[in-house]
């Protein structure tokens, strides 16, 4: 379905537009477009992805902009088939430090690329958001959740077949840019402390492979103003960084520096209220667009006494993995095998 297409990735230098890349520069796609607005890091990744697939790097084209200036996102929209929206400020403490910062990017930017979208005439765009969003106590969360709120609502604005607008949502990917794993590796290295928030906090973890699962998933099952989340398991923080000292450094020692600012004790993939109507597909559920017009009256007179048995979904109900199984997971990742390599070269 991609054969001879134009896919534009917003913030495509992160983690996940280099996953995308991955899965998809040496398949029949037609070309990639990685919009971002850093030049350092797309030139890191023209350099490297040159390096790594020169016969097909060539369907590569990188635009400088911003979601935050509509301009910019026009002038890399032109001949899009396909949008993979993931540009976003997604640090919970410095979102709770500058949030209407939060509120440019994740909200406005999103509003800038579907208006760009539309106009363009592109044909599916799919959004990518957080669990925070679900009932969301943070700057991050409540944006995202906002950006949801958009997108839904964009969603009713425009024949969806003419352009599909999606959202998926997920939780914690293991090793992308910014997250903690990292971050304990790097401590192990120098020496330090793994510091750990709180130990039985509980989050979702899922691979960078499977966030792009989910996103192809909702470009081909999803229908215009759904939220697609995958039944992802969870661990505990404590579970996570024992997996990670028993495959690096059994005897590296953990430090508990306390919650952060704005952090939850758990995080929620499906409110109560979306599960009501949310339609189980398997690995995944489906949260469809209330299609419900602006007519108050309807709200007084009508109702909708049907709901599903479904409860809240979240990191402390799905299947909690333990200390194997979380090993198991992060030794199916490309980046954890590289790092144990040199790590034992090293030792």
């Amino acid at each position: 379905m991609f054969q001879g297409k134009t896919l534009l990735i917003t913030g495509g230098t992160g983690s996940f537009g280099n996953a995308v890349l991955d899965r998809f520069l040496k398949t029949d796609i037609g070309e990639i477009r990685i919009f971002s607005r850093d030049e350092k890091k797309q030139d890191d990744m023209r350099h490297a992805f040159q390096a790594a697939m020169p016969e097909a790097a060539d369907k590569l084209r990188f635009f400088i902009g911003d979601v935050r200036d509509l301009a910019s996102v026009r002038n890399a929209m032109y001949g899009v088939d396909y949008i993979f929206h993931a540009a976003a400020l997604k640090q919970v403490p410095s979102c709770e430090f500058f949030p209407l910062e939060a509120v440019k990017t994740n909200v406005i930017g999103t509003d800038n690329v579907l208006t760009a979208a539309i106009d363009a005439g592109v044909k599916s765009v799919i959004c990518l958001s957080t669990d925070k969003a679900a009932y969301p106590v943070n700057a991050m969360g409540t944006s995202k959740a906002m950006m949801e709120k958009v997108i839904v609502a964009k969603s009713r604005t425009v024949s969806p077949e003419r352009t599909k607008i999606c959202c998926t949502r997920y939780g914690n990917v293991l090793c992308s840019r910014g997250s903690v794993v990292p971050l304990w590796i790097d401590q192990i290295k120098a020496g330090k402390p793994l510091t750990i928030t709180e130990p039985e906090m509980t989050r979702f973890v899922m691979s960078l492979e499977e966030a792009v699962d989910l996103v192809l998933f909702a470009f081909e099952h999803g229908e215009s103003g759904d939220i697609l989340v995958q039944k992802a398991p969870a661990c505990t923080i404590a579970v996570l960084a024992q997996a990670v000292r028993e495959l690096f450094c059994p005897e590296a020692e953990t430090r508990v520096i306390g919650i952060r600012h704005g952090e939850k004790l758990y995080e929620t993939l499906l409110t109560n209220e979306e599960c009501a109507h949310a339609l189980d597909l398997g690995g995944f559920y489906r949260v469809p667009c209330d299609k419900r017009d602006l007519n108050y009256d309807k709200y007084f007179t009508q109702g909708d006494q049907t709901r599903n048995t479904l409860t809240e979904f979240n990191s402390n109900n799905t299947e909690l993995l333990n200390v194997e199984q979380v090993k198991e997971k992060l030794l199916a990742l490309s980046y954890i095998r590289q790092e144990l390599a040199e790590w034992e070269k090293q030792a």
